[in-house]
């Protein structure tokens, strides 16, 4: 499964997220229509995995040395945040309040695919953030892990 465009959504007053077609089908096809939400650790949005793609992510955070402070403080974060959503029949799924907070998520956002994950942005985030973004990459000298892509 891979995840790819932009979408804009909403959110209902209760906070469930009506998940594109597009995207509910692929998700229906693993068999599995469960999501799993965790806050972004370098951006102000969610991530949303789907539960298979999960599993695999969290028992490499899991694995980290919780001795390490810094693994220790992505797996409370990361792993402590993360909820199960299950997509009801209409396709909806409930983004639990701590997760909009933690994001400012009302009721307008976009759901950005980024192949193994989406990302839900609080939409006046995504406004100010992407030009920021396009800016850097624009001004920015190339990454050398960049420099044999070509696109």
């Amino acid at each position: 499964m891979f995840f790819r465009g932009l979408h804009q959504v909403n959110l209902d007053q209760k906070g469930r997220l009506a998940i594109p077609k597009r995207i509910r089908d692929a998700i229906a096809q693993s068999g599995n229509t469960t999501l799993v939400a965790t806050i972004d650790l370098q951006s102000p949005c969610l991530l949303l995995y789907p539960f298979e793609e999960w599993k695999h992510i969290e028992q490499k955070i899991m694995a980290l040395p919780n001795i390490d402070p810094t693994a220790r403080r992505y797996q409370r974060l990361f792993v402590g945040f993360a909820h199960e959503l299950d997509m009801d029949g209409q396709g909806r799924v409930l983004v639990p309040s701590v997760l909009r907070e933690h994001v400012d998520l009302e009721k307008q956002a976009v759901l950005l695919g980024q192949g193994n994950k989406l990302e839900l942005w609080p939409q006046a985030r995504w406004d100010e953030t992407c030009p920021a973004m396009l800016e850097d990459v624009q001004n920015e000298p190339v990454p050398e892990v960049l420099t044999n892509l070509s696109i």
